[in-house]
Parts: C-alpha cells; structure tokens; sequence
C-alpha cells in the first residue's frame, strides 16, 4: 500500500479532523520540494504546517529555536542555542515542571541530521520514517489497540513530555508511541484539550492498517455487547 492510500485510509477508518503527517529524515531533499520559509519557534510547528499544506523541508538551523526539540531530533546545537537549553531545563527543574534525573532519559535520534521532510502522508514525496497521527482518545485507542495487533512493538506507557520524544522512538527504536502531549506542543501545533498524538514507524503502517478494520469492527460490536449488558442491569 502506498503512503497515499495509507494517510486516504487512516484518515477515513478513523474520522481524524487533521490528516496523517509523514516525517522522513535524509541526507538530500527530494527535488522539487521547498525549504521551510522561515524557521518556526518550535520543531512540532512543522507537524501542523504538514497537516495543513505541501511538502517541504527542514535543515538544522530551523530547528535552533527549539531547543528541546533539536535535542531529540538530534540536531547539533549551536553555542547560543545550546546555553538557551540549558537555561531552559534549569528553568523546568526550578520550577518543578521535571527533575534534573529525568533529563537523561528523553529520547533522541543518533543519527546524523541532515534534512527532515515533512508534508500530509498523502502528498509526501519519500517513504516516511514516522507517521504522526493527531486525534481525539477512542480515536487512539483504537490506533494503539490495532498497533498491537499488528505486532508492531509500543510503548507500554504514554510519553508526557516532551512530546517530540515520540519521533526518535518511532524513527529508530522502531515503536509505536502515545503522547499525552505536553503544554509546548499544546500552543504551537494548537493540539485541543481532547487530542493527542500517536507515532508509528513508518515501515509499520500498512501493517497498523491491516488490523485496524478488524479493532474497529470489533470495538463496535463490543460497544453493543456493553451497552445492551448496561441497559438491563
């Protein structure tokens, strides 16, 4: 299946309001796609700009505003941005937002970052490492219990921030990942009070897909068992 009937059928199996993102990461742009005009204030807003128009890329300077965010997409800091980093972990640990030994266990991509390519899954030029899908709970419930099904390793519990940690689990380590979503990306990708984000590996979507008909299909007759068990009770 290709990444447009993927991001036409995701889209459709579960009502999603924002369409799938496709985020690859190479060593070249594709030709014939753009690079981001300016540079965001923080990485995730290219998640929205993707879900909302054409293809484009990033290089590493548009990601120096977002230090925590260039962090786990493992792009090298420059010397400003890297003190503005630390100034900004020290500000989340005075403030209690973390503990200083949680910092050590954010995820972070080891690859070298050249180019990340973002555009909706329907429209992305190259095969993409991770496919972002944003939604509401049942819609990932859904997704996380078709994950399982398909066998694609997870997460066994939600991230909680930063948010961005899902791309380097889903990009390297190869799982499926939930994110509560945390309150940076709340104000730059406008994620509602009711949505969250859910990270596949991008070789593992068909696979997701597979399942997902049979979850669904299968939660609606549930859905029925209950509620017949609930009115009689």
């Amino acid at each position: 299946m290709d990444a447009k009937a993927q991001g036409i059928r995701l889209q459709g199996l579960l009502g999603l309001r924002f369409p799938p993102v496709s985020l690859a990461f190479r060593d070249e742009p594709p030709p014939n796609v753009p690079r981001i005009s300016h540079g965001a204030p923080a990485g995730c807003s290219y998640w929205r700009l993707a879900a909302e128009g054409q293809p484009f890329f990033t290089e590493a300077s548009d990601h120096a505003n977002c230090p925590i965010g260039a962090h786990t997409h493992g792009v090298p800091l420059p010397a400003e941005a890297a003190h503005e980093l630390t100034g900004l972990i020290e500000t989340m640990v005075r403030i209690e937002y973390i503990d200083m030994e949680e910092v050590a266990t954010i995820p972070q991509r080891r690859q070298p970052f050249r180019v990340a390519i973002y555009a909706p899954l329907t429209s992305t030029p190259v095969k993409p490492d991770v496919v972002l899908v944003r939604g509401n709970p049942k819609q990932m419930m859904l997704l996380a219990e078709a994950a399982r099904a398909a066998g694609v390793s997870q997460d066994t519990a939600a991230k909680l921030r930063p948010t961005c940690a899902i791309v380097p689990e889903a990009a390297e380590a190869g799982r499926a990942s939930l994110s509560l979503g945390c309150i940076g990306n709340r104000v730059y990708t406008g994620l509602g009070d009711d949505e969250l984000y859910f990270a596949i590996p991008g070789p593992r979507v068909t696979a997701v897909l597979e399942s997902l008909e049979t979850i669904i299909n299968a939660n609606s007759e549930l859905e029925g068992f209950h509620r017949g068990r609930q009115a009689s009770a």
